[in-house]
């Protein structure tokens, strides 16, 4: 802190403007020199001879460095920013070597007001000091009257208007406005009434001074009136900015303090120190003020660090990764900074042009501010509308599904897009306000019109590329939609899917060539290189180029559609995906599997037109044939009692034995369904099957070996019980035993051999 005031101080010893010594020094130094020089003109042209000698003289003079002229109207017409910055170097310069001058000239006329030298009138001084006196008593006491009675009437307002609408609080706001200007005009109209009438002097006419302390009263005031209505201290009620008591009156009484030190500096103070010691005197107390109050902004800045970063980090504490975030929290760490060179530059820039700079820097902040808060609007908006979405009618949701999922993936890149173009834009403004750039000026160019033009179409013509992809993307889903309108067959959702697919590559690819020729890229050669190179991806990619002619001609074969379940490069399940390059098929243990058409020799379609259930049943070489398929007719005749009848179109073919197997023989009947029907008639057919052979003592076998060992030359004992029970049967269907006491068996049924 200590090293930023003696910068300050530095700068008002060294770096004094060039106006003070154009307004004090010159206009006092060079008065007679001027006068002689403006009577030798005059002498010179009345002679003809001399008045001739003169015009060859400045015409050979002109002649002499066509080049310095040039660029000297160059530099005029066009400055360069390292031009305008070694003008502000070289006027730094020139106030620092006329310091001295200006400090020895100030000394002199303050030794001579004390001294009394050059006839000083202290009676006339004395006079002017106290009617002021008098006039700043009778202005400031009333006023003191008057706004505590003001003061009053707020507090009251405050109280009535608090917890009412904001209406009601608008009313009061305006309301308190009201009486506290009412007593500004009242104190002033007092102090104009006693200087006029009281205090008036010779001739009966009111003094400059009084004047000038009546208007800087005036100005002042009602610029602390402003202030009153953003941080009104006698009432919450009143105050537009939400704000704590101790936040609202430190801002107010550090504001307050500095707008009545400079308005009071410059409009009272300086004019009298100019009017009765010297201009030197007045610029020297303005610079004084003006330093006094960079100070007073340097330490609130400095004091208030801290508050101000946490408050620009909020959005990024909370989660937030916008572009907004980010420039908050980095505009945070820094803030402080900007805001001190912020302070220094305006006081640089005043003392350099101290009649233009004020206005100017004054003119540029608030420009700037109005643009930083129209961004942050926008971009709050912007930001809202995001994480607020886009939401669907049910009805638009239940017609179209993904709609409202595909507007969720591209308004935020659009919304990004916009926030990063506002922030641009507050850039551009914020330029364009301090003179840094003239963009308006160049966007008023023909160059200017013709780049913002062609910006303006590409970007138009992206969004209709975008609307018409949205819009065939809808159509598309709406017509795949089973719930509205007729029901899409297998095949026109592969080719509706393919169509999208083939209009996105189309679109995507007019849509960039025409955005560049709108930005002046000529895409001629776009085009004819995309053709070479298009051929030459023939030559190099000739899997991918098969790839695609056999995609072509299976679609136009109508060989196979989504959902149908087909057999592929090896590969056999349920076609998910299919384009005009490959397709992706899930296969029954979930594994997705793309295959690309030119690895594809055959296809297998279970799912055109028709199916079968081929029931391929063993049964043991013993069993009745006959049996067997009057068991499968039955088993048929079930399946049929229940609801896959709707799926059989026609009835059951048995073609009997088909094989005579190891352990079993095979028969075949076949059930005929519709496509992609046979897999569930299979399984349900299959348990009535096995229920019939199981109701008839029918046996399904299984394949088995038996190895049979011979103990001492005879056979096991498990290959003669076999052997027995085989005779057995045998016996009993040539003839079979009565139900009382089968011959050849005793009473518990085991056989007497």
């Amino acid at each position: 802190m200590r090293f930023i005031v003696s910068a300050l101080f530095a700068l008002l010893l060294f770096s004094a403007p060039v106006s003070l010594a154009q307004e004090a020094v010159a206009p006092e130094t060079t008065a007679a020199q001027e006068s002689a020089g403006v009577d030798e003109l005059i002498r010179l042209l009345e002679n003809e001879t001399t008045r001739n000698e003169l015009i060859e003289r400045l015409r050979a003079a002109g002649d002499a460095n066509p080049q310095t002229q040039a660029e000297a109207a160059e530099g005029t017409s066009d400055p360069t920013i390292a031009r305008q910055i070694a003008e502000y170097t070289r006027d730094i310069a020139e106030g620092a070597s006329a310091t001295v001058g200006m400090v020895v000239q100030l000394a002199s006329d303050i030794g001579d007001l004390v001294s009394g030298v050059e006839g000083s009138d202290y009676t006339e001084l004395g006079r002017i000091a106290t009617t002021i006196a008098i006039l700043a008593a009778v202005l400031f006491a009333s006023y003191f009257v008057l706004r505590t009675i003001a003061g009053r009437v707020q507090t009251s307002i405050s109280n009535r208007v608090t917890g009412r609408g904001w209406i009601t609080r608008l009313a009061g706001i305006v309301g308190a406005v009201l009486v506290d200007i009412a007593a500004v005009a009242a104190a002033w109209a007092i102090g104009y009434a006693v200087a006029l009438y009281f205090l008036t002097g010779t001739g009966g006419r009111m003094g400059i001074n009084q004047t000038l302390l009546l208007n800087a009263f005036l100005v002042v005031e009602l610029t602390r009136v402003a202030l009153r209505a953003v941080f009104e201290p006698n009432g919450p009620a009143l105050r537009l900015l939400p704000m704590s008591e101790t936040t609202s009156a430190y801002w107010y009484f550090w504001f307050s303090r500095m707008i009545g030190l400079i308005g009071y500096t410059f409009m009272f103070f300086a004019p009298v120190l100019a009017d009765t010691v010297s201009l030197v005197a007045a610029q020297s107390l303005r610079v004084l003020a003006m330093l006094t109050a960079i100070v007073i902004g340097i330490l609130i800045v400095l004091q208030n660090k801290h508050p101000v970063r946490a408050a620009l980090n909020h959005r990024a504490k909370n989660g937030k990764q916008d572009a907004l975030s980010k420039s908050l929290a980095l505009v945070g760490v820094y803030w402080h900074l900007i805001a001190v060179a912020y302070l220094i530059a305006i006081f640089v820039l005043w003392l350099v042009h101290p009649d233009h700079a004020l206005p100017f820097v004054l003119r540029a902040t608030v420009q700037s501010i109005i643009a930083i808060v129209v961004g942050v609007v926008i971009i709050a908006f912007i930001s809202r509308f995001v994480n607020v979405g886009v939401r669907l009618s049910p009805d638009i949701k239940e017609r179209l599904p993904l709609l409202e999922t595909r507007l969720h993936a591209f308004v935020p890149r659009v919304m990004q897009v916009v926030r990063t173009l506002t922030l641009i834009g507050v850039i551009i403004a914020i330029a364009q306000a301090w003179g840094l750039v003239d963009f308006f000026g160049w966007a008023a160019s023909e160059t200017g019109q013709r780049v913002t033009g062609s910006v303006l179409s590409a970007l138009i013509i992206v969004l209709v590329g975008f609307a018409l992809y949205l819009a065939m993307s809808s159509w598309i889903e709406y017509r795949l939609n089973p719930n509205y309108g007729t029901v899409p067959t297998p095949r026109e959702k592969t080719l509706l899917s393919l169509f999208r697919n083939a209009f996105t590559i189309t679109l995507a690819v007019l849509v960039v060539m025409l955005a560049l020729a709108q930005i002046g890229i000529n895409i001629a050669p776009l085009l004819a290189g995309a053709g070479v190179l298009g051929l030459a991806i023939g030559f190099g990619a000739q899997k991918f180029v098969q790839d695609i002619i056999t995609g072509i001609f299976i679609q136009l074969e109508n060989i196979m559609n989504e959902g149908d379940v087909v057999e592929a490069g090896g590969r056999s399940g349920v076609v998910e995906k299919l384009t005009i390059r490959s397709v992706s098929i899930r296969s029954l243990d979930g594994t997705l599997h793309l295959i690309p058409f030119s690895s594809v020799d055959m296809v297998s379609n279970s799912m055109k037109g028709f199916s079968f259930h081929v029931a391929e049943i063993g049964v043991a070489y013993d069993s009745d044939i006959t049996e067997v398929k009057a068991a499968m007719q039955a088993a048929f005749e079930k399946l049929m009692e229940t609801d896959a009848k709707t799926s059989i179109m026609g009835p059951l073919e048995i073609h009997g034995v088909t094989l005579f197997g190891d352990s079993a023989i095979n028969v075949r009947a076949r059930i005929k369904t519709l496509p992609g029907s046979q897999w569930g008639i299979g399984r349900q057919y299959n348990e009535l099957i096995k229920d019939a052979f199981a109701e008839r003592g029918i046996e399904i076998p299984f394949p088995q070996i038996t190895y049979h060992v011979g103990v001492d030359g005879q056979a096991d004992a498990l290959a003669s019980r076999k052997a027995r029970k085989k005779n057995k049967r045998t016996q009993e269907k040539i003839a079979p035993p009565t139900s009382q006491n089968p011959e050849g068996e005793d009473g518990n049924g085991a056989s007497k051999a």
